[in-house]
């Protein structure tokens, strides 16, 4: 899934002629510690909270030459995983989205990561979690599944992370049983390396009041 599909275009973003204040009172409004600047609709930069704090005088435009904008932005075509790193790399509360002339046309707030991830990974479904790690040639959802099914339960998503300079693939998948033994043996049995497992549900409002706990359910 690509950025564009999680835009939220009903913040706009604040002028480079708009005040510090006024950015506090956006930033105040959506529950966000970061705000898009433009200059007529082409993206300037990212204001913190934390740098209009710093600032001498509230009063005064979002010229750059007054206060600090940092050049964090996703295109976009870029996948969700780019905006999920991006936002857990630099600690942001949003990340504005633009087209390929650096116009600003929406962003995408950690809410909607995790509301996307967590409907994507079935969190509303009872279910445990296994971390599989398998070499790139042998990868089979096919399989997977088939030795999920062997022991009565069903895959109820799956996703896929590659590792940097390695041919290898972190396979997470979420299956509909609490109880793991039997389908961590077989999987054992069939070569495969189970990095973790979970069989406590992972709860939506656990990932919401902490954000790092998705960062590290996806092992990113």
């Amino acid at each position: 899934m690509i950025a564009s599909r999680l835009i939220q275009e009903e913040i706009m973003p604040l002028n480079i002629t708009d005040t510090a204040n006024e950015a506090l009172n956006r930033m105040n409004e959506y529950k966000v510690s970061h705000f898009p600047v433009a200059d007529n609709g082409h993206f300037v930069g990212v204001i913190s909270e934390k740098d209009i704090y710093n600032h001498e005088n509230l009063t005064r435009e979002l010229q750059k030459e007054f206060i600090h904008f940092d050049n964090f932005y996703v295109n976009e075509d870029q996948y969700i995983l780019d905006v999920l790193k991006l936002i857990s790399d630099q600690k942001l509360s949003l990340v504005p989205v633009i087209d390929d002339k650096g116009n600003y046309i929406g962003c995408i707030t950690q809410s909607d990561l995790i509301s996307f991830f967590a409907e994507s990974m079935s969190v509303d479904y009872p279910g445990g979690v296994i971390v599989l790690e398998v070499s790139v040639n042998d990868y089979s959802l096919t399989e997977i599944a088939n030795i999920v099914e062997s022991n009565d339960a069903k895959v109820l998503s799956s996703y896929i992370l590659s590792k940097v300079n390695s041919t290898k693939l972190e396979v997470i998948i979420k299956v509909s049983k609490l109880e793991l033994g039997s389908i961590l043996q077989t999987f054992e049995r069939f070569g495969y390396q189970v990095n973790a497992s979970f069989e406590e549900d992972v709860d939506l409002d656990e990932l919401k009041d902490n954000y790092d706990s998705l960062i590290n359910y996806l092992n990113i």
